[in-house]
């Protein structure tokens, strides 16, 4: 029998230093309040944080895909890498432990929707540079 515990996980996302200063922990907060799924997000310093999620509704690797949608830069140190690869991997285990179906990338769509407010706010995170620019970087 699966214990309660196991489906609330609690993950710190480390960021790198991103080209717009208002990529930092503080947006990527504001970007993943009120979603489904999060429960809770605490500041540790202007890059890093931590985010409570229920496991039956999302799993750490989409957070992190939509806030690298939104532009932000997770740390890809090897030490990064090789947690988030356990984390992910643990995480898909779980969930079809639960009896739940491996979450693919269109039930991200809320986030998309989240996403799409957050561009259109006024905090300066918005790339200037023409759509082409941005797709040949």
């Amino acid at each position: 029998m699966a214990t309660p515990h196991i489906k609330q996980k609690s993950r710190e996302i480390q960021l790198r230093g991103p080209t717009d200063p208002s990529l930092n922990a503080d947006g990527a907060m504001f970007l993943l309040a009120g979603n489904s799924g999060i429960n809770d997000t605490i500041k540790h310093d202007e890059m890093r944080f931590s985010v409570s999620y229920d496991l039956t509704v999302i799993s750490l690797e989409h957070i992190e895909l939509a806030l690298a949608e939104v532009g932000f830069h997770l740390d890809n140190s090897l030490l990064n890498k090789i947690k988030r690869a356990i984390y992910y991997f643990t995480e898909d285990n779980q969930r079809r432990n639960l009896g739940l179906s491996k979450l693919t990338r269109s039930e991200g769509r809320s986030f998309k929707v989240f996403a799409a407010r957050y561009r259109q706010l006024s905090h300066g995170c918005q790339d200037t540079r023409p759509e082409h620019l941005r797709r040949y970087l």
